[in-house]
């Protein structure tokens, strides 16, 4: 009996229609430190009664607390018309994260936080600093729709960096190999002799099995899967990258080295495994194992063949001060004198309390200390998202403002500097600029403003500087 036609299964007379495609899921946009967004409520439940939210706004805030904490985002329900609505307002973090349906708590949309210096300014301060600053990833589920919105240097940056890293300490380890030999070495494959070598006439050709010592080749081989995996998206948006160009150029030297290996990819449970069982790991060897869990696992966190990508965020306030260190050390190497970090901790300043319960405020960190002979210079690294947005003018006419709305900054560096014992002491408050801006008022000489204050019957050296914000190093 023939098989019905597809117009018999459906029933006569029923015309064939094509699927409709399902509705792709929104993805909201936002810039850090920027405006609120608010949602559609159509995205995330059916509309109550009144045609609102309804009950389920306090669903959403319940379902989304922990993605939107980790991304520095503050949601709360504002007026409209004709019900109130759901607001997002971003802080200090870039990032993304997938957003929850009030209703039946499956990602319903997506979330994007993008840096307010654009994504090259972004890639061009991690490149300055080493890729030292590397993303945080969530553990959240995949972000509708946002893979190709964020560009592929945002983890391929910090993972090659890490590679190489790993490339350059590896340690060593036995791979056991086979091949034909002159003389013997290790144990001879007897059978495979006799029926090769001394069958063909090849007598003098002895198959071993011995342990070879070598770079840990399973590593090695676990490399050159990862560079070309990294390698391969960067090649991709290269033409019109120069980040990612810069970078995929990184990953073929590296490859260089590895062509003696063939690229294998490794499980996710063997670096895991690695991770837990080796006793005394370097930090190299740690933090290249995580990146290459980094590619294993990744599913489209920027420029990818995907379209949902990781959820992952990365505060804008670290990044900025590592970036002011990196021109400090610049500036420090031509001049001389001996930088100290905060965040290594180098510059921790203990606080006694006559009583205890102040364990949160139980020391000062400086960001940056400069020793050089009996002068001493603080530097704070401040992450102010609304100084961005001034002109050459407003920077300038500002002044005592800026330094009114930054109190809280000026005291804090202050008591930093109260605490060093040294003929001159600077204390330095450094804010982000846009290149144009700071352009402008570097050909005047504005970039910088000083102004001393009396404390504690001595003079401290107090400065207001704007750096550019995703540009190469002051020269």
């Amino acid at each position: 009996m023939p098989p019905r036609s597809r117009g018999a299964r459906r029933g006569r007379g029923v015309p064939w229609r094509p699927q409709e495609a399902p509705e792709a899921k929104s993805l909201y946009r936002a810039t850090d430190h920027g405006a609120p967004v608010r949602l559609r409520q159509v995205d995330f439940g059916p509309p109550s009664r009144s045609g609102g939210w309804g009950t389920f706004a306090d669903s959403f805030l319940r379902l989304n607390e922990r993605g939107l904490a980790a991304l520095d985002v503050s949601a709360r329900i504002v007026p409209s018309a004709p019900e109130p609505t759901i607001e997002l307002s971003p802080g200090g973090r870039t990032g993304a994260i997938p957003l929850r349906s009030a209703q039946t708590g499956s990602i319903a949309a997506g979330l994007i936080v993008s840096p307010r210096f654009g994504w090259s300014g972004i890639g061009q301060v991690m490149a300055q600093t080493g890729w030292s600053a590397a993303p945080e990833f969530l553990d959240l589920p995949l972000v509708p729709g946002s893979a190709r919105e964020i560009p592929p240097w945002v983890l391929a940056g910090p993972v090659i960096a890490r590679l190489a890293e790993l490339l350059r300490n590896l340690g060593r380890g036995y791979e056991i190999l086979e091949e034909e030999r002159s003389a013997p070495r290790g144990r001879i494959i007897w059978p495979k002799y006799l029926t090769s070598s001394l069958a063909t006439g090849k007598w003098h050709r002895l198959p071993c099995r011995f342990p070879d010592l070598a770079r840990d080749p399973v590593l090695r081989r676990a490399l050159r899967w990862a560079l070309e995996r990294v390698r391969g998206e960067l090649v991709a948006v290269g033409g019109r990258d120069p980040i990612a160009r810069d970078l995929s150029e990184m990953a073929r030297l590296l490859l260089l080295g590895l062509l003696d290996v063939a690229p294998v990819e490794p499980r996710s449970g063997d670096l895991q495994r690695r991770l837990k069982l080796e006793v005394g790991m370097d930090r190299a060897m740690r933090t290249g194992i995580e990146a290459l869990g980094w590619v294993v696992d990744e599913r489209g966190l920027g420029g990818g063949r995907e379209l949902d990508g990781l959820s992952w965020q990365l505060p804008l306030d670290q990044l900025w001060e590592r970036y002011v260190e990196s021109v400090v050390r610049g500036e420090v190497s031509k001049e001389g004198g001996e930088v100290l970090v905060g965040r290594l901790g180098q510059t921790t300043i203990p606080l006694h309390w006559s009583q205890p319960g102040l364990r949160s405020l139980g020391h000062l960190v400086p960001d940056i200390v400069i020793r050089r002979g009996r002068s001493i210079r603080i530097v704070d690294a401040k992450y102010k998202a609304h100084l961005a947005d001034l002109d050459e003018a407003g920077w300038r006419v500002a002044s005592e403002e800026l330094r009114s709305a930054h109190r809280a900054d000026l005291h804090q560096v202050l008591a930093y500097a109260s605490v060093f014992e040294a003929e001159k002491v600077t204390a330095s408050l450094v804010y982000p600029l846009r290149r144009p801006t700071y352009e402008a008022l570097r050909t005047r000489h504005q970039e910088t403003w000083r102004a001393d204050v009396s404390t504690g019957g001595r003079m401290i050296q107090l400065e207001l500087r704007g750096l550019p914000f995703g540009a190469e190093a002051v020269r």
